[in-house]
């Protein structure tokens, strides 16, 4: 599932998301979601979250 939806991205799911400093890579950190950062219903880029252990990101895929 697309992480660019804000409703399909719930507290406690575990996620794979882009750090900023790895967009240009493209490395994906997986992790369970705290936090859901954007307030918007949809981003292209991908919904930003905070991750369990601190790590903020960009939702690239729900697992």
């Amino acid at each position: 599932m697309e992480g660019t939806q804000r409703s399909n991205i719930k507290i406690g799911a575990e996620v794979a998301v882009v750090q900023k400093h790895h967009q240009r890579s493209g490395e994906l950190t997986h992790g369970v979601v705290r936090k859901i950062l954007t307030k918007s219903p949809h981003h292209p880029h991908g919904i930003k979250v905070m991750l369990e252990d601190g790590i903020v990101g960009r939702v690239k895929e729900i697992l």
